[in-house]
């Protein structure tokens, strides 16, 4: 019978196994190592990605119903203990800068792709009938839940979507969610949180939400604006240093701020 390359095999073919190598030494990844080496690590943990696996233990069994072809991918079967273990004591550094090195040689398309990438966050509140008493809670007389998402306008769809009480505050649920590096989030004045914000700007991302009305912005430079358009004034600045008399604000970076007239 004539053999057929798996679609991991042919995904397989992007990685720069001399770079991962490199990177490997680098980061001394295999050092005193027995088991599982660190591209074995990196293809169970693709191999769980790209199956959609929740657990290790579904990466286990995935691997293993699949042991006959994974010699072809240079893979092998793995214990669950042993990529815990992997998971827990190897450098992370090492696909921190893989990946930095394939985003670098990506396609400019690509790369714009990711550059133009969006997600909106917002909530709202779902009405539950009486059948609900008894596991939601009620305020001021309206049974309910929260409905938080995670939106994408590219492809006009939710991409995640979790459910709370109503009085969890709609930020709580976006701490909880993996932040997307390079992603640009939308949101409102519900996800007002600086410490937050500086978790976001640290992986690389750009925000745009709303300033609230007592928040003082230091402005450092002031961008020139058209006579008689919608845009009334356009300033780079800083967020107060503090957030409280003993809590300094851990977002120091730049922001921009631009008021607008709507039609409101």
């Amino acid at each position: 019978m004539r053999h057929h390359n798996s679609v991991f095999h042919s995904l397989l073919k992007h990685v720069p196994w001399s770079v991962f190598d490199r990177l490997a030494d680098k980061h001394q990844a295999d050092h005193r190592v027995r088991q599982l080496t660190s591209k074995n690590q990196f293809l169970a943990l693709l191999f769980g990605q790209l199956s959609g696996a929740a657990s290790l233990r579904e990466i286990e069994a995935g691997l293993m119903s699949h042991s006959a072809r994974l010699y072809h991918v240079g893979a092998c079967p793995v214990a669950r203990s042993t990529l815990a273990d992997a998971n827990a004591k190897r450098p992370a550094g090492l696909y921190g800068e893989l990946f930095a090195h394939m985003a670098t040689v990506a396609s400019r398309s690509t790369r714009r792709q990711l550059a133009d990438a969006t997600r909106i966050l917002d909530a709202t509140r779902v009405q539950l009938s009486s059948l609900s008493s008894g596991w939601v809670d009620t305020v001021k007389g309206a049974r309910a839940i929260k409905l938080h998402i995670v939106f994408d306008p590219r492809v006009d769809a939710p991409l995640a979507a979790t459910f709370t009480g109503q009085r969890i505050n709609d930020i709580t649920p976006a701490k909880a969610m993996p932040i997307e590096p390079g992603m640009t989030y939308v949101f409102d004045l519900a996800y007002y949180d600086f410490a937050w914000w500086a978790e976001l700007d640290a992986k690389g991302c750009r925000f745009v939400s709303r300033l609230k009305s007592h928040t003082h912005l230091e402005v450092t430079a002031e961008q020139p604006v058209s006579e008689g358009g919608s845009i009334l004034s356009d300033r780079i600045g800083l967020l107060p240093q503090r957030m409280a008399r003993s809590r300094r604000n851990p977002f120091a970076d730049p922001v921009r701020e631009i008021t607008v007239r709507i039609a409101t």
